[in-house]
């Protein structure tokens, strides 16, 4: 674990012994919890975010020194429990306390019209920052596994695109006072969302699963039994007229497929079923009309 990532997750540390000690009676330290103060931890951190920890975990991240952080998903549960919307907002938080510290030495040492005339010149050309994490509506949990793409609209220009990082999130800066974007994912209802730095105090945004697609992956991926049954469920979800094209890394040709072939395709337990990735697709009446695919 780097120094920064150090400093960061002891901070962590911190705030947990003392959200933990409003309510409960422990060493000031986290590191002299043991016995009964852990259990009483466990269940505390399970009743406010439904996350569950083993005494060897508490042992590896907590009573010793570790040697690196914990899983993503783990550090925002955390950073939640400290009532934080996760991990990047914590450290955000943090690094804004420091500079805060670091600008406040700095103004007692340049004294005051210097920093009147700092303060006019930043006022002119003033930024703003937006930061947003994803989350699945349905499993109530940051969309790590997949990469979402982010088109941000802007007024009279070209869009500008985005891809979220590890921990499903993605920043923008502007110097407008708001953000408007398209996020889409292979496996979410695409959506538009519209929003004004003063209310962008809650920074987490909840995408509804996409049924259809969910319904593809778990097709292409052998996760249907019953192949009859897979067979029938596709035919009712997939138009009779639909436009079906698979595209290639390799070459910008595209082959054409019918309703039948790529059904044929989805209900043969082949290898190549485990790399279908659905790119795009459009749905009508509730039926696909039209689907593009990619074999990895």
């Amino acid at each position: 674990m780097n120094r920064e990532d150090a400093y960061y997750f002891n901070e962590l540390k911190k705030a947990i012994a003392a959200s933990f000690l409003r309510h409960h009676s422990a060493p000031d330290s986290i590191n002299k919890w043991k016995g009964e103060d852990i259990v009483l931890f466990q269940e505390d951190l399970f009743n406010k975010v439904k996350a569950k920890v083993s005494e060897k975990w508490f042992y590896t991240y907590f009573k010793n020194e570790a040697q690196k952080l914990p899983r993503i998903d783990m550090l925002n549960l955390l950073a939640q429990y400290v009532e934080f919307e996760n991990w990047h907002a914590f450290k955000e938080s943090i690094s804004v306390t420091i500079e805060k510290r670091r600008f406040e030495k700095r103004y007692l040492f340049i004294g005051f019209p210097i920093l009147v005339f700092a303060l006019m010149y930043w006022g002119l050309d003033k930024e703003n920052e937006f930061h947003f994490c994803f989350v699945d509506e349905v499993k109530n949990r940051s969309i790590t596994e997949i990469v979402l793409d982010i088109k941000v609209l802007q007024n009279d220009e070209s869009p500008l695109y985005f891809k979220t990082d590890s921990s499903g999130c993605f920043s923008y800066i502007t110097k407008a006072d708001f953000v408007k974007f398209v996020v889409q994912s292979p496996y979410h209802k695409t959506d538009t969302i519209t929003r004004y730095i003063d209310s962008n105090i809650n920074k987490t945004v909840k995408l509804f699963t996409d049924d259809y697609a969910l319904m593809l992956h778990y097709y292409s991926n052998g996760k249907v039994k019953d192949w009859k049954k897979h067979k029938i469920q596709l035919e009712g979800l997939i138009a009779n007229d639909a436009q079906i094209y698979q595209l290639f890394d390799s070459s910008v040709g595209v082959e054409v497929f019918t309703k039948e072939e790529f059904i044929r395709l989805l209900t043969i337990p082949t290898q190549n079923l485990k790399r279908i990735q659905v790119l795009h697709k459009t749905m009508k009446n509730e039926q696909i009309v039209k689907l593009k695919f990619i074999v990895k």
